[in-house]
């Protein structure tokens, strides 16, 4: 992973606030477009990569004569740059999905020498001409996902399984964390850092560390089923993430925030077809069907089905949204005050926990 602090506070001149007011005129044919993906994993992993999978075959269905590649396990290094450039020569790729963070600033790098290629980037905040961005507003289900945890936890201790202390890391611990003591103010959500996207083997330890530590619910950012999986062995709740995590937990899986990258992958290529792509920011939620929250396993409470349902409704009208004040930080200070909600650019490049998490930003 590239070293990313002290860049996350770029957002303003790189995330969607300064536009890139250009479009590709030329209209390229369905059957001509050729999208190649560039995948942090393996689409079997069962979470995040085989999520952007099956977007990707949706995308497919959805343009008769649309042939699409995928190229997996790519590092979030130099090689990244070898792959899509592969895509490019090989395949003859008019438009690149890279998806995952650590891709960013090689996504820039080729797209600089391939200006007549379209490039979206997944999860990051820097644009060109001919690179756009591409994400969702995974932290409402987050949310909705800590309803269901606050209710569900016997003892108020939770853990959480976290990659990396990234921005988009942080808030969706954050999210779920208001959800969770908005039901049960006492609460705590303790938190683990793996410093990985995909290490099944990193995962599983450190969900048996939180376990061993008291927790009696676990959630998670990571790619993979691992964590779920030792949920179901060890007889402890989970809130999955990325995919409905069901069968790796069937009867300990509470939920999950998962992805619908079919939809947003489809306008991609709707408009590069169309000849209207230009580059922006996409940051769609549970309004657009971009994210969603898995059904709910059979230890889900009634009241606490009800208070998400609310709850969503509210976020999907416009009448409420996550991170809305009173909002304090780990130290009790007033970050957010009662009535206001933050923008977006303080959401997307939130580095600070709210009261109740427990664990440090490493820096």
């Amino acid at each position: 992973m590239r070293k990313i602090f002290g860049l996350v506070l770029v957002f303003v001149a790189c995330f969607g606030f300064i536009a890139v007011d250009s479009a590709f005129a030329e209209k390229i044919p369905i059957e001509e477009i050729n999208p190649g993906f560039i995948y942090i994993g393996p689409p079997g992993d069962g979470g995040w990569t085989y999520m952007q999978e099956k977007g990707r075959q949706d995308m497919e269905k959805n343009f008769p004569g649309l042939k699409s590649f995928i190229i997996e396990s790519v590092p979030e290094g130099p090689e990244s740059v070898t792959a899509m450039e592969r895509l490019i020569r090989s395949n003859k790729s008019k438009l690149v999905f890279a998806c995952s963070f650590g891709y960013m600033d090689y996504v820039l790098e080729v797209a600089e020498k391939y200006p007549d290629v379209t490039f979206i980037h997944i999860s990051g905040y820097k644009r060109t001409e001919n690179v756009g961005n591409m994400f969702g507003r995974m932290y409402q289900p987050r949310y909705l996902s800590g309803l269901v945890a606050g209710k569900t936890s016997a003892s108020g201790k939770i853990g959480y399984v976290a990659a990396y202390p990234l921005p988009e890391v942080i808030r969706m611990i954050n999210a779920f964390t208001l959800g969770v003591r908005a039901v049960n103010p006492d609460a705590t959500v303790n938190v683990v850092w793996l410093f990985s996207w995909f290490d099944p083997g990193k995962e599983k330890e450190a969900a048996k560390a939180l376990i061993d530590s008291g927790c009696d619910l676990l959630a998670m950012h990571a790619d993979t089923g691992a964590v779920a999986q030792t949920c179901e062995e060890e007889g402890v709740f989970v809130i999955g993430y990325n995919n409905d995590m069901k069968s790796f937990a069937p009867k300990m899986h509470l939920t999950a925030p998962i992805w619908d990258w079919g939809s947003m992958f489809s306008l991609i290529v709707n408009q590069v077809n169309e000849g209207v792509w230009k580059s922006d920011a996409i940051w769609w939620g549970l309004k657009e069907g971009a994210v969603a929250l898995a059904p709910f396993g059979p230890a889900v409470a009634e009241d606490a089905k009800n208070l998400v349902a609310e709850k969503m409704s509210a976020i999907i009208d416009g009448k409420w949204d996550v991170f809305t004040g009173p909002i304090a930080n780990q130290a009790g200070e007033l970050k957010v005050p009662e009535g206001k909600a933050m923008t977006d650019e303080e959401i997307w490049n939130m580095n600070w926990f709210v009261e109740g998490v427990k664990g440090d930003i490493p820096k």
